[in-house]
């Protein structure tokens, strides 16, 4: 059972002509996207629509354009600065063939991108002296660099480069420095408002619209269309996970068109390689970006994948795509060890009081930190910062959830870092590992300043539907509204009070049917009408869905190995059980309360303080039972006072972020000796039931530990625990079952009555005009 939160889209009922327009759902999510004025509607379906921003609304470009029309008229050679990631080798790729097409490549241009194992993010000195040694030994002199996806803040590069004589453009999308960089022309949407349709470009948009200024300039001097480099545009779009509005979305609609088309010999071998037709983004995200990704991850040096992406040369193409395949299936085996390899570490932690993870170790592969932090991002609901060692420097990638500017938080401790940079939600930085201890208590300290808790997941429900709506009529409806990402989410669906039937776990298998470490649950989703569907829920076992009804949110998708349209299952709420005859007759009293009552909802109160200023029965415990509930309403109309709801909102149990959280005090503990308050534990769970805590206490035993009360107390919460550790034959990856469906039980069942006091308080309170009790 899941705790995640929902935010349920409000229904609205769009106006008939844009139901016409794109069917009854793609209608209304249309309406609740704020998207719904005719004209507003067309550019965001049909890029003929749309009229793309000038180039030359980057307050730069004019300076920008000039060099290089100068560069060209004296015949200078020209070199491209660009990144390792998948943004920047597209954005490479776009400036050597745009600006190929007037200067020579690889005579009066060249390119250079830092190797990812041994250099960092930018421009660097180091970097600059290799690369005018390499033109000056093929005789060249060097006048001009032109970076893509990188170097606004690499403020000390820059000003070497200057000292040389060395002009550089830089075009970037990344955070900027305090004051302007020492160079010929910047172009970088965020001096632009944040507003502004170009303001989300990526690197390799940025690079495109440089191009696209370069063909208005001098339209007379191009062979090949600037269209042709679109295709690169929409990949680097996409990976780099902008947000799609504005001329992104245009832009990446142009792109996918002419990806579409497959012109690009690099790019359709990719697509053949991993079986994607080339229409949708998720043929890029989940096809060709990961290999292009994968390279540097493994090998640093991707000056391969711009020849991969650049190159008519099938023979040559055929071989690199092999070489990107082989480094994606390292990657792949690589990530899986690393990601096991933090976990454990992570179980060493107090996650109760750790709001960002830190974790660094010398034999960790850093092209893999990036991917590694986000899985645990996504397991554990917290920032975190993975670094790999070398020579005493810890340099690694940072990763955040929505809401939590890690940017910000890192860069309060700048004076402990050598070098950081980034976005609000993904950076990279170095920093002396003799700092970590200092780094890691001071970022903790100021994240629960800043945010005072870890933030509870969330999702949005987009729409909600029925199982028959789910076919191919709805998934080509929410299709024309592509692409999907940042800023259009695809779309996620509430279904209600439907079951699960033939739920089975599978291995995944790769498509020469070798098995490989994810695990995956496959199901048929059912209602009350006798509709069904398929569908599966990735990296999650069988016995962790509920044999009750459930509403579900989920996403539609095509299953094109199985040619049909199943569901991925995102999230669950599971309804109640069957109510005994008894349980009946109470709920039945309780939904049909005395008259007179009156419910003061008063969440999160001090309890003592407002039994001796009101008059009132006090709850300060939230009920698990209609029993426990009908007791507390009927204690109040019997003393003729108000009841006043005083206990804290349900923690947002997870019983197995709980069975973890257990773990890591039982090691912690056992290691140090200390002791805790049964009261501690409990804080530290948000479990407050005897007996699901005991049920933890015996399933720690398989695990090698032993729970003692050594100081007893008549009131069960003032016990004092101590764990210590006991011969056992279990090496810990047996789930924690019986303990973790208990913790969602008793999660559920406080949710549950909570809702019903809830309810019963709004009525009170319409009922007696908001009146307090004093």
């Amino acid at each position: 059972m899941s705790l995640t939160n929902w935010h349920i889209s409000e229904t609205v009922e769009p106006p008939t002509w844009l139901i016409e327009k794109v069917g009854k759902f793609a209608a209304q999510l249309l309406y609740q996207r704020g998207i719904f004025d005719p004209e507003q509607v067309a550019a965001f379906l049909d890029t003929a629509a749309y009229q793309p921003t000038s180039a030359f609304e980057f307050p730069e470009m004019q300076q920008a354009i000039a060099r290089i029309q100068k560069a060209y008229e004296l015949g200078e050679t020209i070199a491209i600065w660009g990144d390792f990631d998948a943004d920047g080798i597209t954005a490479t790729s776009v400036l050597w063939e745009g600006l190929g097409q007037f200067f020579t490549q690889g005579d009066r241009l060249v390119f250079y991108i830092p190797d990812r194992l041994k250099e960092s993010h930018g421009i660097s000195v180091r970097g600059l002296d290799e690369l005018r040694s390499q033109c000056h030994s093929e005789g060249k002199s060097l006048s001009l660099i032109i970076t893509c996806d990188t170097g606004s803040t690499c403020l000390a590069a820059l000003t070497y480069a200057q000292g040389l004589g060395i002009d550089v453009i830089v075009t970037d999308h990344h955070t900027l420095p305090d004051a302007r960089p020492p160079v010929t022309a910047i172009i970088n949407p965020r001096y632009l408002s944040n507003q502004h349709p170009l303001f989300n470009l990526s690197g390799v948009a940025v690079a495109y619209k440089l191009m696209e200024a370069l063909y208005e300039t001098l339209p007379e001097v191009p062979q090949q269309p600037l269209e042709d480099l679109l295709d690169l545009v929409a990949i680097g779009l996409v990976a780099d996970l902008v947000q799609l509005t504005g001329d992104c979305r245009y832009l990446a609609q142009k792109g996918i068109e002419v990806l579409r088309q497959k012109k690009r010999l690099g790019v359709r071998m990719l697509l053949e390689q991993c079986k994607r037709v080339g229409d949708r983004p998720i043929d890029i995200s989940f096809g060709i970006a990961p290999r292009i990704n994968a390279v540097s991850r493994i090998w640093g040096d991707v000056r391969k994948c711009v020849e991969l992406l650049t190159t008519r040369d099938e023979k040559v193409c055929r071989s690199l795509i092999d070489q990107t395949e082989l480094a994606n299936t390292q990657r792949k085996a690589l990530q899986k060890r690393l990601f096991k390899q933090v976990q454990e570490k992570i179980k060493q932690l107090d996650l109760s009081t750790t709001g960002i993870i830190i974790l660094a170790e010398p034999q960790w592969s850093v092209g893999i930190l990036g991917l590694v932090a986000g899985q645990v991002v996504a397991e554990y609901a917290r920032p975190t910062i993975l670094c790999t060692v070398e020579d005493g420097i810890a340099k690694g990638s940072a990763r955040s959830i929505e809401g939590i500017n890690l940017y910000d938080l890192l860069k309060e401790q700048e004076h402990l870092l050598l070098s950081f940079g980034g976005h609000p939600l993904a950076g990279g930085l170095s920093f002396r590992l003799e700092n970590l201890q200092i780094l890691s208590e001071s970022i903790d300290r100021k994240f629960w300043s800043q945010y005072g808790q870890l933030r509870s997941k969330t999702i949005k429900v987009d729409l909600e539907v029925a199982i028959a709506d789910l076919t191919k009529d709805l998934f080509n409806e929410f299709k024309c509204l592509e692409p999907f990402g940042m800023g259009n989410p695809y779309p996620k669906l509430l279904v209600r009070n439907c079951m699960f039937s033939e739920v089975s776990n599978a291995n995944i298998r790769t498509a020469k049917g070798q098995k490989v470490e994810y695990i995956k649950t496959e199901f048929t989703l059912s209602d009350r009408l006798g509709k069904q569907i398929h569908g599966d829920w990735w990296g999650h076992y069988s016995y962790e869905l509920p044999d009750t009804a459930c509403d579900v949110v989920i996403e539609l998708v095509d299953n094109a190995f199985r040619r049909r349209y199943d569901v991925r299952l995102l999230d669950f709420h599971a309804q109640s059980m069957p109510l005994s005859a008894e349980d009946s007759t109470l709920a039945t009293a309780i939904k049909n309360p005395p008259t007179n009552l009156k419910i003061i909802d008063w969440h999160g109160r001090d309890a003592i303080h407002l039994e001796q200023s009101l008059s009132a029965t006090i709850c300060d415990r939230c009920p698990q039972s209609w029993q426990a509930l009908k007791t507390i309403i009927d204690l109040a109309h019997q003393a003729n006072q108000s009841l006043a709801l005083v206990y804290p909102d349900p923690q947002q149990i997870n019983g197995a972020i709980a069975w973890q959280t257990l773990v890591g005090i039982a090691k912690y503990l056992s290691r140090t000796g200390k002791e805790i308050k049964r009261s501690q534990l409990i804080t530290k769970l948000g479990i407050d039931d005897q007996d699901v805590l005991q049920i933890g206490f015996d399933e720690l035993q398989q695990y090698g530990y032993a729970v003692q009360v050594i100081a007893d107390s008549s009131d069960a919460l003032d016990a004092t625990i101590r764990i210590i550790s006991i011969p056992s034959t279990d090496d810990g990856s047996t789930p924690a079952k019986q303990f973790i469906q208990a913790a969602n039980e008793l999660a559920f069942q406080q949710q549950f009555f909570d809702l019903q006091l809830k309810k019963l308080a709004t009525y009170s309170k319409n009922k007696h005009s908001c009146r307090q009790v004093h």
